[in-house]
């Protein structure tokens, strides 16, 4: 073995004690322990098989190179192993990498009309159908959670709960491994509705992306840390649209998170849903704290509706995307739109993946 790929051993031997472990039984009686070992299991699995079929090329290389010098045929075939055995190499150390410990969880995606007055609630609400026919095409589930109109039909503020069908055995699937790279402010230029003389304006939309709690016991709360307000529920232009107060807003007094739902006609459902979008922003803020002790270079999110804090422009009368932390730009921008947001996001990965990639270099 290669002492370069050394820290593959405890994790080879680590998914075989989970393989051991996920068929016993009495494990799957506690479920969120068994979905974390599923998870993980997962994850390890893809390092297992890249270290397998790199040990595979590297024999093979060296089978050849031995016979190499007594039979030509294998000096022909020892280039063609010896660029697969390198291949296989790459691809174990990208699986070393250590994954976001978030990235099989389903999201809690908000999205808030900022700079633009009602152009920017219409943007708002076209990223908020890219985002629910995106996770169509990738088989994802979405509810509404909240919203607050605008006059036109655009949105003020819209959250959306994005989930996974069925349980996520590779993370790399994950709905948090695709749309955490979506967090940030989003840029529109295009001639508004509202604009008679047909001249291009520029507003902006922002987006927060957090990873949902499996289990509401990963994050306790303690009652007394909150403050609840019931009202009753209002629509675009401040209009009450219902008798009762069946509207909830919660603080939570420790951080100042402030979160309220008024989309159900119950206020224990609202209450519900708050708690649910409230233990969200409580993770990731507990998660971005360790993260910042650790001095561990993890993406931010931007979280002011900043037009010069963008992360991305949709120029309408070019038809362009272009997301200015990757490079990437394409012409397309009907089809992102319409939910085709993969290549986008994939350039995102890739641009992650390449900087974690030499952080592990310059670390060796």
């Amino acid at each position: 073995m290669s002492e370069s790929f050394a820290a593959a051993r405890p994790l080879l031997a680590e998914h075989a004690r989970i393989e051991q472990q996920l068929a016993d039984p009495s494990v799957h009686a506690d479920a969120t322990e068994a979905r974390r070992l599923g998870r993980r299991y997962a994850e390890l699995g893809r390092v297992t098989a890249a270290y397998r079929e790199w040990e595979a090329a590297e024999q093979d290389r060296a089978d050849a190179t031995e016979l190499a010098e007594s039979d030509p045929a294998f000096a022909a075939e020892l280039p063609a192993l010896t660029d697969a055995a390198e291949q296989a190499a790459d691809r174990l150390r990208r699986v070393l990498i250590p994954r976001d410990p978030d990235d099989a969880r389903d999201v809690i995606l908000e999205i808030k009309a900022g700079e633009g007055g009602e152009e920017s609630a219409l943007f708002a609400g076209d990223l908020l159908r890219m985002y629910l026919r995106y996770a169509e095409q990738r088989g994802w589930r979405t509810e509404v959670l909240e919203s607050t109109g605008s006059d036109l039909g655009g949105y003020k503020d819209v959250q959306v709960a994005v989930k996974a069908r069925g349980s996520v055995t590779d993370p790399a699937e994950g709905v948090w491994a695709a749309l955490k790279y979506e967090g940030g402010v989003h840029r529109v230029q295009r001639v508004p509705v509202t604009e008679s003389q047909g001249r291009i304006h520029t507003s902006a939309a922002g987006v927060l992306v957090f990873p949902e709690v499996d289990d509401p016991g990963e994050v306790e709360i303690d009652p007394n840390d909150l403050r609840i307000d019931v009202y009753r529920s209002s629509g675009p232009g401040g209009q009450s649209v219902n008798t009762t107060d069946s509207a909830v807003r919660i603080t939570h007094l420790p951080t100042g998170i402030v979160v309220s739902m008024q989309n159900e006609k119950s206020q224990l459902q609202n209450r519900e849903q708050a708690m649910r979008v409230l233990r969200a922003r409580l993770l990731a803020a507990r998660q971005e704290a360790a993260a910042a002790a650790a001095s561990a270079a993890r993406r931010s999110q931007v979280r002011t509706v900043d037009r010069s804090e963008r992360i991305r422009t949709y120029n309408f009368p070019e038809n362009r995307i272009a997301d200015h932390r990757t490079g990437y730009k394409a012409y397309n921008l009907d089809a992102v739109l319409d939910g085709d947001l993969g290549p986008v996001i994939q350039s995102a990965i890739d641009a992650d993946e390449a900087a974690r990639l030499a952080a592990a270099a310059e670390e060796a």
